[in-house]
């Protein structure tokens, strides 16, 4: 299916990879070509996606880039120069959307002026694609080790005067002048980290190829739910060593500190867009496990308020706490005046808005970056500062997080 759609200059893939969730709606979702898009560089977008979604009744699939934070406060702003030129806000209608049920027992293609029977044969008869050993590339690290330690210590001095209490401090690997094939990446990437988050998207000559675990928002009927990811342990191939891990990081006290700092964040920007005295924490620290870490996951959510757009939630929520810190405006300042990239895609977020006003959006972690015109690839890991932090173990941390991505081309 995927393989097929690349013949279109914009489409989004959405994959879970057979992870079992009870918030999940599909297995996967496609959607490709669009009779309609919306973006724009105003405070508003997310109220016209909310007036065109009023006004049609359809799909809407796509992006919000970290960056878009900007429009939303006025006392932030992004000063590094972008490598990738993703549009801050970007949703299409598409002619076609293909969705698999999660018990992958039902196969549907929606389209507009064609027959999904076409579709589906079309489908049926393309060729898989060959595997083709990739190129063996080497990343630049915008920050080596000296440089990173010496942040994570005036960072800590930050939070130890009491500018904040926990930020998401990342750091970029790139390589230029590189030709890869994103889709030969993606598969490489889903085969190495399957991920219930995952996504494929192209728009025009940009890409994104992610693997992510974790949820930003999700709403179903009048009720939004965020599942932030705070605590992070490398697994063990030794099961009885790998259990230990598990439970080292269930009963760590600085991962829990940092995961609930985090859990009360959420439950502030739910606060925000549900009635009074809904938002509720639905699990904390929940342990879940994956490929190459053992994640720990908490669960939040509220009821929407009445008669007020669903959009909302996210402009409300934008971006995601896990991926900035708290009090957030502030870790967003002191972001942007110690990281070294701008973030653009990354720790933004895609997902759908479903006929029905449902949604289902990701955290844009764990992903490659790929201009195809300037032949650059990047991608940026990093991990939650509090005081307690050890700047060695942050160092591991971002670097575990690195490998993930740069082993593809090792």
């Amino acid at each position: 299916m995927l393989n097929w759609a690349q013949q279109f200059s914009i489409l989004l893939l959405l994959d879970s990879n057979e992870y079992q969730s009870q918030y999940s709606r599909y297995e996967c979702v496609l959607a490709v070509n669009p009779v309609s898009i919306i973006e724009g560089t105003s405070a508003d977008q997310l109220n016209k996606v909310y007036k065109w979604h009023q006004e049609n009744k359809d799909w809407l699939f796509g992006h919000i880039c970290y960056d878009y934070k900007n429009l939303l406060e006025t006392k932030l702003s992004s000063h590094h120069e972008p490598k990738h030129n993703f549009p801050l806000l970007h949703f299409f209608c598409p002619q076609i959307v293909c969705t698999i049920n999660q018990q992958k027992t039902l196969f549907t293609i929606e389209s507009i002026g064609i027959n999904p029977k076409e579709i589906f044969q079309s489908i049926q008869h393309t060729a898989p694609q060959s595997e083709q050993p990739g190129p063996k590339i080497s990343f630049r690290q915008k920050l080596d080790q000296t440089c990173y330690l010496e942040t994570i210590g005036r960072l800590r001095k930050h939070i130890k005067d009491g500018d904040c209490y926990e930020i998401s401090f990342c750091s970029e690997g790139y390589a230029e002048n590189v030709e890869v094939d994103p889709l030969q990446v993606f598969h490489e990437l889903n085969k190495i980290s399957p991920a219930p988050f995952a996504s494929f998207y192209k728009l025009n000559e940009q890409y994104m190829m992610c693997a992510s675990p974790e949820r930003y928002l999700r709403k179903e009927g009048n009720t939004v739910l965020s599942q932030p990811i705070k605590g992070t342990a490398r697994r063990d191939e030794d099961s009885i060593k790998d259990n230990f891990v598990k439970e080292q990081l269930r009963n760590s006290i600085k991962e829990r500190a940092e995961n609930v700092m985090i859990v009360d964040l959420v439950r502030n920007d739910l606060a925000r867009s549900c009635e009074v005295g809904s938002v509720t924490v639905d699990e904390l620290f929940g342990i879940y496990s994956f490929p190459q870490v053992h994640q720990m996951i908490s669960t939040i959510s509220g009821k929407l308020k009445a008669n007020v757009p669903f959009t909302d939630a996210l402009a409300f929520s934008f971006p995601m706490g896990s991926m900035t810190g708290a009090p957030k405006i502030k870790a967003m300042q002191l972001l942007e005046q110690y990281e070294q990239s701008r973030r653009e895609l990354f720790s933004g977020t895609v997902g759908y808005i479903s006929p029905d006003a449902n949604f289902d959006f990701n955290v844009i972690i764990r992903s490659l970056f790929y201009n195809k015109t300037a032949n650059c690839l990047s991608y940026q890991t990093g991990g939650a500062i509090t005081y307690d932090s050890d700047p060695e173990q942050e160092w591991q941390e971002m670097r575990l997080k690195a490998w993930a991505l740069e082993r593809i081309f090792a």
